[in-house]
């Protein structure tokens, strides 16, 4: 598309024309009211955002990894959800990753002119050993980014699944990828600033993905992230609180028993349900594929007949 004031980011929005003329307060309503046209658009996208879960969680199970690709504002996201799966799910670092075109330093500085080159997205997925049993994920708000266009062809080309994620509804049918997840959050309060709507739309979506396909490979009891990895004192202490509420035990004694299980909560909650040790726990749980709620039931404070 070479007329870019067609896409939807890139369009004067209407209701904020005259924002610079407005007080403190209506400017901040005016953003609000914009803001909160964001999750329902998100939600329009369910379908997509399922079928994008689902391929990514089919990568996984065959010992593939996840790339974000994105540049500037989208390319940050993708970093940041990134380095949040390991704290959070347990995850090796190696599992989903971000390319942000411009590398490391663009995290923290514009680096100009690091999008517009296809070749380079396509280097930058070479780089990390991108391989057919992968998932890439484009992000680009606009949808036009040359970057993520590069990387994203050559995902196809070496058979990794592909999925796309942009705000431009305009460039939709024309981009080549497994999943499509296009939330429509409408022209911006200030003209093209994507790091507005369309940043928080991407890091929903974004959130939604990684999220629901932890949970699918069981990351998750009930609600509770029972492979996160208790790196300080406040994942030491929702360790300790976890234990606690599906084993009745005291603080004290949760804490000993996390202390037994190596730290990892879902073994201590095997250990503590099948009264087993550290060692046969791991091997209930890597028989059921780190599947918490097949090795321990419904309620862990009552062991089941026999281990």
């Amino acid at each position: 598309m070479k007329d870019r004031s067609k896409l939807t980011t890139e369009k004067r929005n209407r209701r904020t024309g005259d924002i610079d003329r407005r007080t403190t307060l209506q400017i901040v309503d005016a953003i609000s009211a914009e803001d909160a046209l964001v999750a329902p658009a998100v939600r329009r996208q369910r379908r997509q955002l399922a079928a994008g879960v689902d391929l990514i969680v089919e990568r996984f199970r065959r010992g593939g990894r996840l790339f974000y690709v994105g540049a500037g504002t989208s390319g940050r996201l993708g970093v940041l959800d990134a380095s949040e799966c390991p704290p959070t799910f347990g995850t090796r670092p190696s599992l989903v990753q971000g390319i942000i075109a411009g590398g490391r330093r663009a995290l923290v500085r514009a680096i100009e002119g690091a999008e517009d080159s296809a070749a380079d997205g396509a280097a930058a997925l070479d780089a990390r050993g991108a391989k057919g049993d992968d998932a890439v994920v484009g992000i680009a708000a606009c949808g036009l980014t040359p970057f993520v266009h590069g990387a994203l062809r050559r995902a196809r080309r070496i058979g990794a699944a592909s999925l796309f994620v942009t705000c431009s509804p305009e460039v939709v049918s024309r981009v080549r990828a497994d999943v499509v997840i296009c939330p429509v959050v409408g022209a911006e309060a200030v003209t093209g600033s994507t790091r507005m709507k369309a940043g928080t739309a991407t890091k929903l979506v974004l959130n939604t993905l990684t999220t629901a396909a932890m949970v699918r490979l069981g990351k998750v009891y009930g609600n509770l992230m029972v492979d996160l990895k208790a790196t300080n004192a406040k994942l030491r202490d929702r360790s300790e609180r976890m234990v606690m509420e599906l084993t009745d035990l005291s603080r004290p004694a949760a804490r000993r028993l996390l202390a037994q299980a190596r730290g990892e909560v879902k073994a201590a909650l095997v250990m503590h349900a099948r009264g087993v040790g550290y060692r046969r726990a791991r091997e209930l749980l890597a028989a059921s594929s780190g599947l918490l709620r097949e090795v321990i039931g419904q309620n862990p404070k009552k062991p089941p007949d026999s281990s």
